[in-house]
C-alpha cells in the first residue's frame, strides 16, 4: 500500500480523493489544509506520493513542492490543479514535479496519475 498525502485547502477534493482511492493500492496517510501544515506533516509521514494544489492559503503549493524537493530530492509530487496553464506547468516541471492532473479529475485519471508518479 503506498501513503498518500493529500495537500489542498478544500475538504470537498479531500473527500473526492479519499473515495476514489478506496479499493486501490494507494491510501490516504496525511491531510494538510496549507503548505505550512504540508512542510511540518511531510517529515513525520514521509509519504510515497504527496498530491498538491497550487493555490494555498499562506505559501502555495509550488512554493510548498520547491521545499520539499529541497529537503528531499526524492520527493514524488502529483500537482493537481485548476490551473493547467503551459506555464504553470512548466513551472512545476522546473521543480522536479513529474506529473499535474487538472481539477475536476475522475477516478481513473486520479489513479493513473498516482501510479504514473510512483513509477517516476
Amino acid at each position: 500500500m503506498k501513503k498518500v498525502m493529500i495537500v489542498d485547502d478544500s475538504p470537498f477534493v479531500y473527500e473526492t480523493i479519499g473515495s476514489f482511492l478506496e479499493g486501490s493500492e494507494f491510501c490516504i496517510a496525511g491531510y494538510a489544509k496549507n503548505g505550512e501544515e504540508a512542510l511540518s506533516m511531510y517529515e513525520e509521514i514521509l509519504p510515497d506520493i504527496v498530491t498538491m494544489d497550487i493555490i494555498l492559503p499562506g505559501i502555495d503549493g509550488l512554493e510548498t513542492s520547491e521545499e520539499i524537493l529541497k529537503k528531499w530530492p526524492d520527493a514524488k509530487i502529483l500537482m493537481i490543479s485548476s490551473l493547467a496553464y503551459s506555464g504553470t506547468i512548466l513551472k512545476a516541471q522546473g521543480l522536479g514535479i513529474k506529473t499535474f492532473i487538472c481539477k475536476p479529475f475522475k477516478r481513473e485519471g486520479l489513479l493513473n496519475a498516482l501510479k504514473t508518479c510512483a513509477e517516476t
